[in-house]
């Protein structure tokens, strides 16, 4: 190791984890070095949250309108062009890129180099000839499209998370192969759009990460909206025929052929641990070929740290800006002071319509572990605003420690869910049970008083009989 060094951190990555981790970084005063070969900003802002939330919205709105009625409304006329909306998804990119820009990350003191790096030792990287050292190297690589290699995809072509946003004409007939998130977020934009959308998962059933009866509804919802929704189907191959592509399936009635014109491939994503020399380093990796990582995100090195996609195990921009303090703190301040990376309470939320919303545990997670709870649900049919806004169908479900009003887990099903479940993340990261929820005033009429109803639901299924027994007595006797 050298006696100085260029740097006292080298960042590989400007997505989500990598620019956090440089912010932070230079906060503190260190000197930052943050290398990025793409667009600042990685996939969230350029291919991932911020494009699909955006076609999101335009899709929202054209399906709201459509059921205008439902709000007293007999018609409204919605007229759009593809090209027009695809034009707007890039223009809320280019309207965000600004925060993520090489200008304001060297304002901030960062050093920031486009390039291709490549790890050559533990403390050095060369990048555009030029060999740069630093106590420690963050590798924040992100991730890619997982592409399965099925026969016949290359020539028939395909589209994934990256690449559909090249789109400027709305597909006739579509497919979406993945019944995850990314999946279902899209074939849901698609399918409001016009296209004649297939969804094809191999399981027995769309997010399957979640209680059966959030992704029940969900399913029962893209019906309703004219989707087609295959699940138990693996994709085997694929042909041209007549002009278009042909999909086949292998399900429960046996082979399936499905046409198409546009086939989406949304079966998640592939940590990128390949193309920035982490193979010269011998890296160990997890089962799943993410790069593997201890408590405190150290990779393989003592001075080398992992965070985002790259190495999970979760894929969403919040857990890297989360991973990132760690990395940070832990690469600047090692071996002096250092902490260990807390998942407890990690939030996620699955944006379609409705929004499927979770922190802690579920139920089928906490049957498979094995984990004591207790379940409280409120069914949004019963809340007044969800019945003004036209949408009274979702639920709040959520799990306790029996007997006890100490939240481990919640799940919510609604408009709105990702915003609402903040209510639970918050409780259960300053150890707040149901009874604090209960007793908080909520204005009303409001979304958010579906939590205070689940907490009162528990409240009810709590009450002690003698409790109730001698008030019953007592206000007998005052009457």
């Amino acid at each position: 190791m050298p006696e100085k060094h260029d740097a006292n951190l080298i960042v590989i990555g400007a997505g989500s984890g990598g620019l956090v981790t440089a912010y932070l970084a230079a906060a503190i005063q260190a000197k930052v070095i943050l290398v990025e070969q793409g667009n600042m900003g990685g996939d969230c802002l350029n291919t991932g949250c911020v494009p699909s939330k955006s076609l999101i919205a335009s899709a929202r709105f054209i399906h709201d309108a459509r059921n205008a009625r439902q709000l007293g409304i007999r018609k409204v006329d919605c007229e759009f062009d593809f090209a027009d909306i695809m034009s707007r998804v890039h223009a809320v990119i280019d309207s965000i890129r600004p925060h993520d820009s090489e200008e304001r990350y060297r304002a901030l003191g960062v050093d920031v180099i486009k390039g291709e790096a490549e790890i050559l030792t533990p403390h050095t990287v060369r990048v555009n000839g030029k060999t740069l050292s630093a106590r420690s190297i963050v590798i924040a690589a992100g991730a890619e499209p997982f592409v399965p290699p099925i026969e016949g995809m290359d020539e028939t072509g395909y589209l994934t998370s990256d690449t559909i946003w090249q789109l400027d004409r709305l597909p006739e007939k579509m497919i979406v192969l993945g019944g995850g998130p990314i999946g279902c977020e899209l074939a849901q934009c698609f399918t409001r759009f016009g296209s004649d959308v297939t969804l094809v998962e191999m399981v027995d059933r769309i997010l399957i990460r979640e209680d059966p009866e959030f992704s029940g509804h969900v399913t029962d919802t893209f019906t309703r909206e004219g989707m087609t929704v295959l699940t138990g189907h693996r994709a085997t191959r694929a042909m041209s025929k007549e002009g278009l592509g042909i999909l086949v399936c292998q399900g429960p009635q046996g082979e399936v052929e499905i046409e198409f014109d546009t086939l989406l491939v949304a079966l998640g994503r592939a940590a990128r641990i390949k193309g920035y020399g982490m193979e010269n380093l011998d890296i160990p990796l997890t089962p799943t070929r993410t790069i593997a990582a201890n408590a405190y995100l150290q990779a393989g090195y003592s001075n080398m740290y992992v965070v985002g996609d790259v190495t999970g195990p979760y894929q969403f921009t919040h857990a890297a800006a989360h991973q990132a303090w760690y990395a940070a703190v832990n690469a600047l301040l090692h071996p002096f002071w250092k902490f260990k990376v807390d998942y407890s309470v990690l939030p996620w939320a699955t944006y379609t319509d409705p929004e499927v919303a979770r922190v802690g545990l579920n139920e089928q997670e906490a049957r498979e572990r094995g984990i004591p709870h207790e379940v409280t649900t409120y069914d949004l049919s019963e809340l007044d605003r969800a019945k003004a806004d036209g949408h009274p169908s979702g639920m709040v479900k959520v799990l306790t420690v029996p007997g006890k009003d100490r939240i481990l887990g919640a799940t919510i099903m609604s408009k709105h869910a990702g915003d609402l479940i903040c209510e639970f993340v918050l409780a259960m990261r300053h150890g707040l049970g149901l009874g604090k929820i209960l007793g908080t005033i909520h204005a009303y009429p409001t979304w958010m008083e579906a939590n205070k109803f689940a907490a009162g639901n528990w409240k009810k299924a709590h009450a002690p009989a003698w409790a109730l027994r001698w008030l019953k007595r007592f206000h007998g006797w005052r009457r």
